[in-house]
């Protein structure tokens, strides 16, 4: 703790949740948990170090190669010049001009990821959007690298967009605990990753509903290829990645043989079966799906399936599925088979029972809370309809006109010739980085407001310093969470950076649409508008909110929005009378056949879920690439976020690589080796854990490393998405594949204590 007469104490909010900071002149100098937070994350520790870390960009910044000819090959290597903020902002200004003047708004990709603040008016991606629609619009994005291909997918299945299934219509963890006796967890549930939250989550409460599950009884299972994706006294059932599809079916195959199908909720809830069962038989293809085929595939044993399988169908059972499982091929498959598998049993729309997505993999999913929607910084309408998915923007920058099928629609890919990124970093995101890197090179010019000099800052053309969340005034509050923060701006901002906002206001009047962009208001001004408009939006759902100084003064507030009671999940009333409350399905049902799909013709995403073995696991294993890498996220920090500071610490880097004591034995892998984890797509320096909680063959690299400098033969940090492949889930998903990847592991270097 930090003492002096000098020092003040604040609440702020994150992503990852509440703290306190100390502040001594213009420097935040420490940190300290919330103290109503039962089980506070660790990652706000570095964040004095990270906020005024030498990374930090302190002045606009212009490429020398791009100022001087406009030249695109340099990015990444080239060095900037810093220029004053206007002759920047004139730059920049006339550039988007001339590519709006010569090639249209088509020709501009709006960038954002959405996590760069909790903070509702600084919230990045609202305002890049909002800049790009007053001056014409831009190319947006469909879907996350998290959840694109179940947001493509099961809209088809239950007739909801999925988001809104995620986050307002689950079983809450109250629910669970009360009712559920089977919680089987297909991809685990981790409460590594419910750390963090959009928008922020107060009382991390993940740990402690594992604690009164365990108090309960309750048998949980966890099925994935790490013990440590749940909690450490759930069983474990080492899955092989990317078979979940395989074992789910000869789950299905035992229900169906053994006569425990739920036949009366498949006729009344559901259509398709009995265009299903035949697959699940074997009469199309000669080959029953039992849990003898599955074994070899899934690496579970026939036995350990069939009791699961029956004890499933003789307890209340919830069927939970991480969103990990749709980043690979034909990540389809497994959400759209947890949801036949869960009709079978005929448990959906009861309490504790049926199917959920997404538990554990941020906080705030099981959650019983009254929404209040409100706080958001309006991004107006975008006159540019183009849309991609998230995950293809490499193959939009390498092949601009070329068709792509996506969802039962065949579109185009546009020309862009401008990027303008505000609040993420790509490179962290993205798969196959040296693939990405090469068509970062496309586009005659690339913008990216940041507050570090990361991969994604050190590949642009024009760099704005942009302000973080403790360099600014804003409001914390997310409909995961019952906590409203006011977020005082902390210190001054470091260097000369600007908030996002002044940094386009600037930009939209020098192209003469500022009034359409601010509308006369600062900052300040639009956070009391929205902030009143929150109050009174509130007000109309009983719900008082204080004023605004009120809650300037209190620096927080606790809601009175907890729902009361157990909750009543979206298939409760469906379920009660499926032609009254029918899903929005075509058929009105959830449909474990769809004529939608089936009328699209793609042979990787037919038209009920089947078997299809991706590109690259462990049964299409080969001697240059025997081992499965999975990426998961980190725990240290969100995503890439404050990974500067953290690579400071002594021993941090390169990160570290999970490996079973079999597979290190045969390489003469010790814990704390450098290794080096290849393929033919690229190679990542990482220090070495011998572990038995992963499985055999397969490799656990997390994400988070700043993706290194060009042309370096392996990556110095970590970054396991030198190595992933960047291909589409299927046509129908199109979402990103991160966790299809074969590698090998060599020792490069001795123990280092």
């Amino acid at each position: 703790m930090a003492d002096g007469p000098d020092t003040v104490t604040k609440v702020t909010t994150s992503h990852w949740g509440a703290f306190e900071v100390d502040v001594q002149g213009e420097r935040i100098v420490a940190t300290r948990p919330f103290a109503a937070d039962p089980n506070p994350p660790a990652i706000p520790a570095i964040l004095p170090a990270a906020v005024h870390h030498k990374s930090r960009v302190a002045r606009p910044s212009i490429r020398r190669g791009w100022l001087a000819r406009r030249d695109r090959s340099g990015r990444g290597s080239d060095e900037f010049v810093a220029l004053p903020w206007d002759e920047a902002l004139d730059i920049a200004g006339e550039e988007i001009g001339r590519i709006v003047r010569a090639h249209g708004n088509e020709a501009i990709f709006g960038g954002s990821y959405g996590w760069s603040s909790a903070g509702r008016f600084h919230h990045a991606q609202s305002q890049v959007h909002r800049f790009l629609n007053c001056i014409g619009g831009y190319v947006a994005s469909f879907g996350s690298y998290s959840t694109g291909c179940a947001q493509s997918i099961m809209p088809h299945v239950f007739g909801v967009d999925f988001l809104k299934l995620l986050y307002e219509h689950q079983d809450s963890w109250q629910t669970i605990h009360d009712h559920t006796e089977t919680l089987v967890m297909f991809g685990g549930i981790n409460p590594k990753n419910s750390q963090v939250s959009m928008g922020g989550i107060t009382e991390h409460q993940t740990a402690t509903w594992f604690d009164r599950f365990a108090e309960k009884g309750m048998r949980c299972i966890n099925i994935a290829p790490q013990r440590g994706d749940a909690d450490a006294r759930s069983e474990w059932i080492a899955v092989v990645p990317g078979a979940d599809t395989a074992l789910m079916l000869a789950l299905a195959h035992v229900l169906e043989t053994e006569g425990l199908v739920d036949r009366s909720f498949l006729d009344s809830h559901t259509v398709g079966y009995d265009r299903f069962r035949p697959y699940l038989m074997g009469a199309p293809d000669g080959t029953p799906k039992t849990p003898e085929w599955a074994a070899p595939l899934c690496g579970v044993d026939a036995g350990t399936i069939r009791a699961l399988a029956r004890r499933m169908a003789t307890t209340r059972t919830l069927i939970t599925v991480a969103w990990s499982l749709q980043r690979g091929e034909h990540g389809e498959q497994p959400y759209w088979m947890s949801a036949v598998l869960a009709a079978m049993l005929g448990q959906i729309g009861l309490p504790g029972g049926g199917v959920g997505y997404g538990y554990g993999a941020i906080g705030g999913i099981g959650k019983s809370l009254i929404g209040l929607r409100g706080m958001t910084f309006p991004q107006l309408d975008n006159p540019v309809g183009a849309v991609i998915p998230v995950a293809r923007i490499a193959d939009m920058l390498r092949n601009p006109g070329a068709p792509y099928a996506f969802n039962g629609q065949t579109r185009r890919y546009p020309d862009i010739r401008l990027i303008y990124w505000a609040g993420g970093n790509p490179y962290h995101h993205h798969q196959d980085l040296n693939a990405l890197h090469e068509a970062w090179k496309t586009p005659e010019t690339i913008i990216v407001n940041e507050p570090w000099w990361t991969a994604t800052a050190k590949r642009a053309d024009i760099v704005f310093p942009a302000t973080t969340p403790y360099e600014r005034e804003d409001i914390g509050r997310t409909n995961l969470d019952d906590y409203l923060f006011h977020m005082p701006r902390l210190i001054a901002p470091v260097g000369e950076a600007r908030d996002d906002y002044d940094i386009f206001a600037g930009l939209a009047q020098r192209l003469g649409v500022g009034e359409a962009y601010a509308g006369g208001r600062s900052a300040t001004e639009w956070i009391t508008e929205l902030y009143a408009e929150y109050r009174d939006l509130a007000a109309r759902e009983g719900v008082e909110v204080p004023e605004l100084d009120t809650l300037k003064d209190r620096n927080w507030v606790r809601l009175p929005i907890r729902a009361e009671g157990p909750n009543r999940t979206f298939f409760a009333p469906f379920r009660e009378d499926p032609v009254a409350f029918p899903l929005g399905t075509p058929s009105g049902r959830i449909e474990i056949f769809s004529d939608t799909i089936d009328g699209f013709g793609y042979d990787d995403c037919p038209g009920h879920p089947v078997w299809l073995p991706p590109s690259e696991w462990l049964g299409a294993a080969t001697p240059e690439a025997p081992l499965h890498l999975v990426s998961p996220q980190p725990g240290d920090k969100l995503h890439s976020q404050l990974e500067s500071a953290l690579a400071d610490v002594e021993g941090a880097r390169p990160e570290t690589v999970l490996i079973h004591p079999d597979d290190a034995q045969g390489r003469g892998v010790k814990s704390g080796d450098i290794v080096r984890v290849f393929n033919r797509r690229g190679a990542a320096r990482a220090r070495a854990l011998v572990t038995d909680a992963v499985r055999p063959g397969v490799v656990a690299l997390p994400t988070g490393a700043w993706f290194g400098d060009p042309g370096a033969n392996v990556d110095p940090h970590g970054n396991p998405n030198v190595l992933t492949q960047d291909v589409g889930t299927s046509r129908l998903g199109q979402g990103c594949s991160a966790h299809t990847a074969l590698v090998e592991v060599e020792r490069a270097g001795a123990v280092v204590d």
